[in-house]
């Protein structure tokens, strides 16, 4: 039996927890700051901790005895809790989007006897998988598209839009660079820009320019690809407002402010939808040829509770990399890319079957 501790007691931690207790195979530890967000764990087979992570010397003496710790907290104490976890010898998983974050991950990552798996969610996470996939099967590359979002099944807003998950994240997308390779240079472009149309299942949707969601392919694929790219799924008219709110009205700049607005005015919903939908072009026995890969995924009942599907997504990612890092289907030190994963390994796996 693993010793696993998790850092962060909120929706997906709650989920995190469901899904690892119920194997028997993994004793658990959740810690949080907030008695409040324990109180909400499940009780069965959970140690519950309220610790602070701001000290890394003494939240390392919290992970001792840990074989495995899974960050689920905001992106800004990741870098706190993989240095703690690369004190203590265990391995590091986490679901951070932030570009900055975990290239400060890939540092602690030198020289490290354990292994630091950053990016284990939805976006970044399975979708480089599936990119990566679809990607070797090609002799030469031409075209990567990744288009990911989590949407409300019952849109009712003029954004179209509820809450699913973390708020700073969602804004960090709406206004950090975003990474790209276009004409096979690797670069950054702005968010919330080069909006398009498509249709899927008889539904329009318009997905625009968000940071973050690539992971590490590019630069897994710089030099392989002429041009890689991610952008975010909405319905139709969401990108022109978010751009007013965050250009027109300077919210970009304020994101505290950003934050109280979305917070106080979209109500969260756990009836969403988590849509992935990867188009990958190039040559393959002297031919142009095009694959994609497209996935719905709903929101469900999990372990006596109903779960979104942005919840069940990204703690079932965050859940199979685990499984697969126990059972020897990753690197076991040192930085490990998501796209380093078979695809075929993790929706095999009972908790990538979540999105088979």
């Amino acid at each position: 039996m693993k010793n696993v501790l998790l850092v962060g007691g909120g929706k997906i931690g709650i989920a995190i927890t469901e899904f690892l207790t119920a194997t028997g195979e993994y004793r658990l530890t959740v810690a949080d700051r907030d008695p409040h967000s324990l109180e909400r764990m499940p009780a069965r087979n959970v140690t519950l901790k309220e610790v602070s992570v701001s000290d890394t010397t003494a939240f390392a003496r919290v992970v001792a005895g840990h074989d495995i710790v899974l960050a689920a907290t905001p992106f800004d104490l990741t870098p706190s809790v993989a240095a703690a976890a690369k004190q203590a010898g265990a391995h590091y998983l986490d679901l951070t989007e932030d570009v900055t974050s975990t290239r400060a991950i890939k540092s602690l990552a030198e020289g490290a006897k354990t292994a630091f798996i950053p990016q284990c969610g939805l976006a970044p996470g399975f979708i480089s998988i599936v990119a990566y996939d679809l990607a070797k099967k090609f002799d030469r590359l031409r075209d990567v598209s990744m288009r990911v979002g989590a949407l409300p099944q019952f849109p009712h807003n003029a954004l179209k839009y509820n809450l699913t998950w973390s708020t700073d994240g969602l804004i960090n997308e709406y206004c950090n660079p975003c990474e790209s390779i276009r004409d096979g240079l690797k670069g950054e472009v702005p968010a919330l820009e080069e909006l398009e149309e498509f249709s899927l299942d008889g539904i329009e949707y318009e997905a625009f320019n968000t940071s973050g969601g690539l992971g590490t392919l590019c630069e897994t694929l710089e030099g392989k690809v002429e041009n890689l790219n991610y952008k975010t799924v909405r319905y139709p008219g969401h990108c022109e407002i978010v751009k007013m709110l965050v250009r027109d009205l300077r919210l970009g700049q304020r994101r505290s402010l950003f934050k109280d607005v979305l917070e106080m005015a979209i109500p969260i919903t756990y009836q969403d939808v988590v849509l992935v939908f990867v188009t990958v072009s190039g040559w393959r026995d002297g031919r142009l040829t095009q694959e994609s890969y497209a996935k719905k995924i709903y929101a469900t009942e999990v372990g006596g509770r109903m779960m979104s599907a942005i919840q069940i997504t990204t703690a079932a990612g965050i859940c199979a990399m685990t499984d697969l890092l126990v059972h020897g289907k990753v690197p076991q030190q040192g930085f490990v890319r998501q796209e380093e994963t078979l695809l075929s390994d993790f929706l095999a796996n009972r908790f990538g079957r979540h999105y088979a």
